[in-house]
C-alpha cells in the first residue's frame, strides 16, 4: 500500500497573527484539509523562553503534525481536518542574530525540510520563495502564491524545473509582471483569494447584540469597514465621510495595536465621535459583526495597490448578506455585472462615497436574514473551490492522495 504523504502548506511567519499573507496560507491549507487531504500547515516556532531552545527532543523530531491548539483553531477558524507542524528555530538566533543565514525561514529550508519533512511530503504550497526552491531541490513538486510586483528575476532553473507545477497570483496585472520577470506563461494563474465557509452561518443573536452594543440610543445605522488599517486602503478617506454623516456610527475592524492606538489618535484630532476601532477580530465574532451592520464598505483607493489587491474582505462582505458599497477599482469591476454590491462610486471621492452611502441605507433596509443574492454568489469562491482548481492545473501523478 502506498504511503500517505502530506500535501505541506508553509508559512514562514510565526502563528497566530493578522495579515493578510497568513490568512491566505492558512485558509489554503485549511480548505484542502476540508477537502479530505492530508494537509499541513508548518511554521516556525520561536521558544518563549532561552532555555525552550535546548529541547534536545525538538530537534531530533521537529515535523510532528498535531490537531492545532485552541488559540489557532479560534484565531483562524480552523475546522476539524487540519492539522499543524509548528517547527522549533533557536530562541537566539530568532531573537537577536536575525541574517539570511539565521532567519527562521532558511533554518526551515535548510534543515527542517530535507532531512525531517521531504521524506514525508507529497507536494508544497507556499508563499515562501526559498522553501520553493528547497522543495524543487529535493525533489518535491511545489505550488508558489505570489500577490505582489516582482522585483527581481525568477531563476530559470527553478521556474522551468518539471516539479515547479505553478505559481498562482490574484490580479491579471502581477500575473502579467511576473512573466516579464522570468515566469513561464503556461505556468503562472490568476486566481481570486477565497472566504472561510463559517461566515455564510447566521449569527442572529450575537448580530443583534453588537447592534445594541455599537448603536445605542444614539445612531440611526452602523457602518462597518474590516480589514488592514492602512491609508491606501480607505481608512483614512472612511474617516472623513464619517465626519459628515453624524447619524451613523462607523466601526473598523482589523489592524495591529500600533495601528489602533494611532486612528484612535487620529479621530481624537479630527473630533469624531462616530468612530470605533476594534482591532482585530477571531472569525466567529467578526462574522457576527459583519452581519449586524446596516452597510459593509469597501473604501480601497486608487493606486499601485488598488491594481493588485485581492478583495478577501470582500467574499467575507457578500457571505454576509449585507449590503455593500465598494469604489470602482480594477479587481473589483468583474464583479460590478453580477449585482451583489448594492452601490459603487469613484474611489478617492469622500463626498461621493458619502452620497453612496446614504443611498444604500435608505435603497436596503436592514435585514437581519441577510440578502440572498450576494449569500448565493460567493459560494464559488470558497477556499475549497479555489483549492479545487489550483489542483487541476497539477500533473495528475504529482497531487496530493485524499487521506
Amino acid at each position: 500500500m502506498k504511503m500517505m504523504k502530506h500535501y505541506l502548506f508553509f508559512t514562514r511567519k510565526p502563528l497566530p497573527q493578522p495579515g493578510a499573507d497568513l490568512i491566505q496560507i492558512v485558509n489554503c491549507a485549511n480548505g484542502a484539509a476540508n477537502l479530505g487531504y492530508s494537509a499541513v500547515l508548518a511554521y516556525p516556532d520561536p521558544p518563549d523562553q532561552e532555555f525552550n531552545g535546548l529541547d534536545l527532543t525538538q530537534w531530533l523530531q521537529p515535523f510532528r503534525p498535531q490537531a492545532p491548539k485552541e488559540n489557532l483553531v479560534k484565531y483562524y477558524s480552523f475546522q476539524d481536518q487540519l492539522k499543524v507542524a509548528p517547527l522549533p528555530v533557536p530562541w537566539a538566533l530568532s531573537r537577536h542574530v536575525v541574517t539570511k543565514w539565521t532567519h527562521p525561514s532558511t533554518i526551515v529550508c535548510k534543515y527542517h525540510f530535507p532531512i525531517h519533512m521531504r521524506p514525508v511530503t507529497q507536494i508544497v504550497h507556499t508563499r515562501d520563495w526559498n522553501f520553493v526552491k528547497a522543495a524543487i531541490k529535493s525533489g518535491i513538486p511545489a505550488i508558489y502564491e505570489h500577490d505582489h510586483y516582482a522585483e527581481k528575476p525568477f531563476e530559470p532553473e527553478i521556474v522551468y524545473h518539471p516539479l515547479f507545477q505553478l505559481a498562482v497570483t490574484v490580479a491579471d496585472p502581477v500575473r502579467q509582471n511576473m512573466i516579464t520577470y522570468g515566469m513561464p506563461s503556461e505556468k503562472v494563474i490568476k486566481l481570486h483569494n477565497g472566504f472561510n465557509k463559517l461566515f455564510l452561518a447566521r449569527h442572529p443573536h450575537q448580530a443583534q447584540d453588537w447592534r445594541r452594543l455599537l448603536l445605542g440610543q444614539r445612531y440611526e445605522f452602523l457602518a462597518v469597514y474590516s480589514g488592514a488599517l492602512y491609508p491606501f486602503k480607505g481608512v483614512d478617506l472612511l474617516m472623513d465621510v464619517a465626519k459628515g454623516l453624524p447619524q451613523v456610527q462607523f466601526v473598523f475592524a482589523g489592524g495591529d495595536p500600533t495601528q489602533v492606538v494611532a486612528y484612535q489618535n487620529l479621530a481624537q484630532e479630527k473630533q469624531l465621535e462616530n468612530t470605533q476601532f476594534l482591532g482585530h477580530l477571531p472569525h466567529e465574532k467578526l462574522v457576527s459583526l459583519l452581519q449586524s451592520a446596516d452597510v459593509l464598505v469597501h473604501p480601497h483607493c486608487m493606486g499601485e495597490a488598488a491594481t493588485f489587491t485581492s478583495p478577501m474582505k470582500f467574499f467575507d462582505y457578500m457571505a454576509a448578506g449585507t449590503p455593500i458599497v465598494a469604489t470602482e477599482i480594477p479587481p473589483l469591476m468583474e464583479f460590478k455585472s453580477a449585482g451583489v454590491v448594492a452601490g459603487w462610486c469613484e474611489p478617492d471621492q469622500p463626498i461621493k462615497l458619502a452620497d453612496c452611502i446614504t443611498r444604500v441605507l435608505q435603497s436596503h433596509p436592514y435585514r437581519s436574514q441577510g440578502y440572498a443574492e450576494s449569500r448565493e454568489f460567493v459560494q464559488q469562491f470558497s477556499w475549497e473551490s479555489r483549492i479545487t482548481k489550483v489542483l487541476s492545473h497539477v500533473e495528475a501523478a504529482l497531487r496530493p492522495l485524499h487521506s
